[in-house]
């Protein structure tokens, strides 16, 4: 006999915990969280109620690479094809904006940070891209002195490739202001700092439709019941247009594997390939791996956590190949997370409606982003 998953609410549980609220947050992932907090920290007497489809976030907060990034050279290149050169650095400069101000809320010993850089690789096969990295070098350590300090952001570093363990690598370019974060332990740093503050987390409750009314919202829940509210977040990412199908939000699965630990591993620090396509890094002893989105564009454009088994097996092709070659590892496990991606490299942070704000399409940089965005979607929202 089947069994019945919608029902009411009772009077308890409608009004001490969904009723009299002045927002609620759709999507627990950074941005809802942060949202979340500073919306408290504004109007401490404000009731803050987060809810989220899944027992944690399950979009891309808790499933990504756990890379403090905010652009490597390919990357920023290819960007620079279909966008002006100051855009471009802009959004960097709002991604490294973002990451200090996620490192200032929760402490890098909360978060697991460590600044052990971030490389690019380079096979003989992209001489021609090293090439143009070479050329831009100088023009792009000028422009990131302005927003790092440092000045020689990205340097060639080809004598570390012997000691990290690389196969195929001809050439590295190292970003040394890049790092890498505990994606688990952040986002648990942020579950804290938000009830410490007030929120209300619910995770459970999978909202389907928005209805947006001249006096209040209606979340109406696959669950049989609805919530009102005078103003809504939402921040669900690559998850947005299921809510507001008119929002240009496209969204992207990524594949990720992670290995169980290995005896005296060489390889420290994050890593891009293929202009960021396929990206690794040490967990500990652990390497995680992950990428492959540009083998099946069209099909990975999806919001499905399902398996796409050709880039499983190139991801262990590049494994063996290229991020530990001659290294006997086996797989612990694999996930997928979902992006939002658009047309251009900017979020889209607005107020769609009087009583709606969304903060979405973090293209890939929620960890660097997603605190700034939060923050922004917050202040929309009360305005």
């Amino acid at each position: 006999m089947g069994c019945e998953t919608k029902y009411s609410l009772s009077y308890w549980e409608r009004e001490t915990f969904f009723g009299s609220t002045d927002v609620v947050v759709i999507g627990a992932g950074i941005v809802g969280l942060n949202a979340a907090i500073h919306l408290k920290k504004m109007r401490p007497h404000y009731k803050v109620i987060v809810i989220e489809r899944g027992p944690v976030s399950i979009g891309a907060s808790t499933r990504n690479a756990g890379f403090a990034c905010f652009g490597s050279m390919t990357e920023l290149l290819s960007n620079m094809r279909t966008s002006p050169i100051d855009d471009v650095f802009g959004v960097v400069k709002k991604r490294w904006d973002g990451l200090r101000k996620m490192r200032e809320l929760l402490g890098d010993e909360a978060i697991g940070y460590e600044e052990l850089g971030g490389y690019e690789v380079f096979s003989s096969k992209d001489n021609g891209s090293f090439e143009e990295c070479l050329s831009q070098r100088q023009e792009f350590n000028t422009r990131m002195k302005s927003i790092t300090k440092l000045d020689e952001t990205y340097s060639i570093v080809d004598e570390r490739i012997s000691d990290l363990g690389l196969g195929q690598a001809q050439h590295l370019i190292l970003n040394k202001a890049e790092g890498q974060i505990h994606t688990g332990n952040m986002m648990a740093a942020l579950v804290r700092k938000a009830r410490d503050l007030g929120v209300e987390i619910f995770g459970g409750v999978n909202v389907k439709n928005i209805h947006d009314f001249t006096s209040h919202i209606e979340l109406e829940t696959d669950l049989g019941w609805s919530i009102k509210t005078p103003h809504v977040v939402v921040a669900v990412n690559g998850f947005a247009k299921k809510l507001l199908p008119d929002l240009h939000v496209i969204p992207a699965r990524n594949h990720v594997m992670i290995t169980e630990p290995i005896s005296n591993l060489k390889l420290r620090g994050c890593f891009h390939y293929d202009s960021g396509f396929y990206y690794f890094r040490n967990v500990g002893d652990r390497i995680l791996l992950g990428g492959g989105r540009n083998l099946d564009l069209a099909g990975e454009a999806t919001d499905s956590f399902a398996y796409n088994e050709s880039i499983q097996l190139a991801l262990k092709q590049f494994l063996s190949s290229v991020v530990a070659p001659n290294v006997e590892t086996k797989i612990d496990t694999w996930w997928t997370g979902i992006l939002g991606l658009g047309s251009d490299l900017n979020t889209i942070t607005e107020r769609v409606s009087e009583r709606i704000t969304v903060g979405v399409r973090l293209c890939g940089m929620g960890v660097a982003i997603g605190t700034l965005v939060g923050q922004e979607a917050a202040e929309l929202s009360l305005d």
